[in-house]
């Protein structure tokens, strides 16, 4: 374990976005229970899907990631960093 520091671009509960030493681009942190959640929610969609169910569940945890996405993209926009990928819906 060591200490360094970060820079932070936001805050925002649950979505902090921060720039670790030595890497290129900020990233998001996702806090391990709600990582676990979306892994949980995850299966449970692919379990409904398998038997024919709704896509209720898989809906919601699609709408989960495009927030954080967005989120993400918000805060980097707002600090004029360029996305770490090319944005499908920007072409």
């Amino acid at each position: 374990m060591r200490t360094e520091s970060v820079i932070v671009y936001s805050d925002q509960s649950n979505a902090p976005v921060l720039q670790h030493p030595g890497r290129k681009f900020p990233g998001l942190l996702v806090q391990g229970d709600t990582l676990y959640a979306m892994c949980v929610q995850a299966d449970e969609a692919c379990a409904e899907a398998s038997q024919g169910g709704t896509f209720e569940e898989l809906e919601d945890l699609r709408s989960r990631l495009w927030d954080l996405l967005d989120h993400y993209k918000s805060v980097l926009g707002t600090h004029g960093i360029p996305l770490p990928f090319t944005d499908r819906d920007e072409k």
